[in-house]
């Protein structure tokens, strides 16, 4: 009776063994299997985290809009770098055709004349194009038709448009220029202006014209606001403001273009970086910049 006694006993531990074995290895398997979920789950995580870089390449007026959108895009994707080379719309456009950068940058519509065929603009903004004098000048107005005159040489004192009797002198933009291309085209002054200076950004014409007691230029809204030394005149009594430029009642003014090539795929970052500058998200920036988000994208 004791050896059966001690036999069952026995037997009775090896059960139990057994099955506490099992559970342990049930356990260990599941916390392996939920380790592996979590990790999967990292990983995808990952691979949807932007990366790499985003070039733009174009207008200079454009440096305080593009600015502000790369700032927050930047802040909100760590992984991604996005710069800005302020050559001019011309060169922005064309590094967008030859593919030497992402996106590039025109201060101007596309030209539909065939020279800028296979490309696509996307207006992100619109600009308006203040007509700047020297703060002291005491002319406050002009029309649309003297400014014109003013550029063409057909009025060449101040006296004539109400200011102090002295020379004019027009500071403008480079050919290829946006800015230049905008002007001019509202103005009817195409290849009929008659500059002192021809200038290559739109800083350039704020500081000449800050240094010039009778000057007078034009320069983007955006890069005018809070400048000291010059003041924006009203256009047939219009002033140049984003609420005007809105409204449709300040004459001279025109768009920000993203322009792209057709048909080709931009990378993940770069095509995240446009879809953000044409958000609501990005309308409230473009607004802090100066300018006047699109109503529609184009």
């Amino acid at each position: 009776m004791k050896i059966k006694k001690i036999l069952t006993a026995f037997l009775a531990l090896a059960m139990t063994a057994a099955v506490m074995t099992g559970c342990q290895s049930a356990s260990t398997d599941s916390s392996s299997t939920g380790s592996g979920s979590s990790q999967s789950s990292t990983d995808s995580s990952a691979a949807t985290e932007l990366s790499g870089s985003v070039s733009t390449n174009g207008s200079t007026s454009m440096e305080e809009v593009i600015g502000a959108l790369s700032e927050q895009f930047m802040a909100d994707n760590s992984g991604v770098t996005v710069s800005y080379d302020p050559t001019g719309s011309g060169t922005g456009i064309e590094a967008a055709k030859n593919g030497t950068c992402d996106i590039g940058l025109s201060s101007r519509a596309l030209k539909t004349d065939g020279t800028e065929d296979g490309l696509v603009g996307t207006t992100v903004a619109l600009d308006g194009i203040a007509i700047i004098v020297n703060a002291n000048s005491k002319v406050a107005d002009l029309t649309v038709d003297q400014i014109a005159q003013i550029f063409t040489g057909e009025i060449t004192d101040w006296s004539d448009v109400g200011g102090d009797a002295g020379t004019i002198a027009c500071i403008g933009r480079e050919a290829g220029s946006g800015t230049r291309d905008g002007f001019e085209s509202i103005t009817g002054t195409e290849d009929k202006c008659k500059l002192n200076q021809e200038l290559t950004s739109t800083g350039a014409v704020i500081e000449a014209v800050k240094n010039n007691a009778g000057a007078i230029g034009y320069a983007s809204l955006s890069a005018v606001e809070g400048k000291d030394g010059i003041k924006a005149i009203t256009v047939g009594g219009v002033e140049c403001t984003e609420e005007n430029i809105s409204n449709g009642t300040y004459e001279i003014q025109r768009p920000f273009v993203l322009v792209t090539k057709e048909g080709a795929e931009l990378s993940p970052a770069a095509q995240a970086f446009f879809d953000f500058a044409l958000s609501d998200d990005a309308a409230s920036l473009i607004e802090g910049a100066g300018a006047v988000p699109a109503p529609d994208a184009e």
